[in-house]
């Protein structure tokens, strides 16, 4: 099983071989689930796709996490998913940006919801910054650096 070290995954060195392979093999094409009576089953391409990520994320060292779309989450957790404060967070839901129910007097968040947020702000910063770029190259300042007036160049 993978371990987790620093905030990052890693697959123990007996285990790396054999990742190596389940790989390969996933990356082959269509992959059958064998049982202990010999029964097999032809994975549907939605589970080989997924397999396929797990194997990759964990042979990255990148620790992977399955969740039900409806999973519920406090604002505490929510808040850390997004890496922001739960303040922050509050004030998000709050302005009508992500929705919420309650549970009797605490507020829980779909993790559906937080993700389409968190999809809505990706999109919107990289707007913003593709703006800039367009501004700067048709400024010409792209690619040039630009200091103020009294600085002094070394």
């Amino acid at each position: 099983m993978a371990s987790s070290i620093n905030g990052r995954f890693a697959v123990p060195e007996t285990e790396q071989t054999q990742m190596a392979e389940l790989r390969r093999l996933i990356e082959q094409g269509s992959t059958k689930l064998v049982g202990a009576d010999g029964h097999q089953v032809q994975l549907p391409a939605t589970v080989h796709n997924l397999l396929l990520s797990i194997v990759k994320n964990l042979e990255a060292g990148k620790g992977i996490s399955i969740v039900p779309e409806h999973q519920q989450l406090t604002t505490q957790r929510a808040a850390n998913l997004l890496g922001v404060s739960r303040p922050f967070l509050i004030g998000l839901i709050e302005n009508n940006e992500i929705p919420f129910h309650m549970i009797g007097s605490h507020r829980r968040i779909y993790l559906k919801d937080l993700l389409a947020y968190k999809h809505r702000r990706s999109r919107v910063r990289r707007e913003a910054i593709d703006r800039m770029a367009k501004t700067q190259l048709k400024d010409g300042t792209y690619d040039k650096v630009v200091l103020p007036e009294d600085a002094e160049v070394e």
